[in-house]
């Protein structure tokens, strides 16, 4: 018996058509089901995912942060609540249900200054809902790239390449990154930690912030400095820095408090090496299910070329933050 069929089942519900996979969704997988109750969205969350330790208390402190943003009015895409829960499982399979929004992600030629100004602003209120000034737990990035080069030399020789001539900018960069993060602003706020262009769908001027199960307590200026970025063309490698600008000014102008150490920022903003670890072990095998080694594969590659791009366009970027 199909997921689909279960939740039917367990939800009363008839179901129309076919369900139909959704684009995005690099981790978890997501569905439109039509049915005779009403249009809903369905996220099936990945089970290697739900093995780690700190999976289920992280999903827990997402979904009370997810409540909070609600109460405050900002335009997010909330799982529902059945059964006194959001988190739905059946049969040791987890999953979300939404109700389905018609709306699409923005590509990167469809993105607007108006749409940069617009996050920028949201980006500040969520910034807003809870703020406090204490340190953000520090943790170092300890990632044995090595290993991982020695390990693809077997199974993937362009992508052994491809991390063997990155490695001195990885390596770097974790490095650096370390260091940055023992100077950052004592502050952290509500931060969404992936509201980049995929993960808010837009139709016409209304829009929903999608992807909440990222929600935690991190520092702002971080999210800031990372979400401009991504806005104004970092994911094609090709920042419109008219774009960039446009974001910081949204959020400026909607009252977020803004940093003043950028390139500390920009030294830890080095999340994208431990994106690149995680498709890295899908590559190999590791953690992971068979179905996985393609969008892997496709994903080192993009980072990779992230990653370096990052790096050849600091001084640019840091000439940019000044508005």
């Amino acid at each position: 018996m199909s997921i689909f069929t279960k939740i039917a089942e367990k939800y009363d519900w008839k179901i129309i058509g076919e369900p139909v996979c959704l684009s995005g969704g690099f981790m978890h997988k997501m569905y439109k089901i039509s049915t005779q109750q009403g249009i809903f969205a369905l996220k099936l969350l990945n089970p290697f995912v739900m093995q780690r330790e700190t999976a289920m208390d992280n999903f827990a402190k997402a979904e009370r942060i997810e409540f909070l943003l609600e109460q405050q009015g900002v335009p997010v895409l909330p799982a529902l609540s059945l059964c006194g829960r959001k988190m739905q499982e059946i049969d040791g399979e987890y999953f979300y249900l939404f109700d389905y929004f018609p709306g699409k992600a923005l590509k990167s030629n469809e993105i607007t200054a108006d749409h940069c100004k617009e996050m920028g602003k949201v980006l500040a209120e969520i910034h807003s809902v809870d703020k406090k000034y204490e340190n953000e737990a520090f943790y170092e990035m300890f990632i044995d790239w090595n290993f991982y080069l020695a390990e693809m030399k077997h199974t993937d020789t362009k992508l052994y390449a491809m991390l063997k001539d990155a490695l001195p900018v990885i390596q770097d960069s974790q490095n650096t990154g370390n260091q940055a993060r023992k100077k950052l602003s004592p502050i952290v706020s509500i931060c969404h930690n992936d509201m980049d262009c995929k993960n808010v769908l837009w139709n016409g001027n209304d829009y929903r912030i999608i992807d909440l199960e990222c929600l935690s307590y991190n520092n702002p200026f971080m999210e800031l400095f990372e979400l401009a970025l991504c806005w104004s063309g970092y994911e094609d490698c090709k920042i419109d820095f008219q774009l960039f600008q446009a974001f910081l000014q949204g959020y400026k102008n909607a009252d977020g408090e803004m940093p003043i150490d950028w390139e500390t920022l920009y030294d830890c903003n080095n999340g994208r090496l431990e994106w690149l670890e995680y498709n890295i072990k899908r590559v190999l095998g590791i953690d992971c299910g068979n179905d996985e080694k393609e969008i892997g594969i496709e994903q080192v590659k993009e980072t990779i070329q992230h990653i370096i791009y990052y790096a050849k366009m600091k001084n640019q970027i840091l000439e940019h933050c000044i508005i």
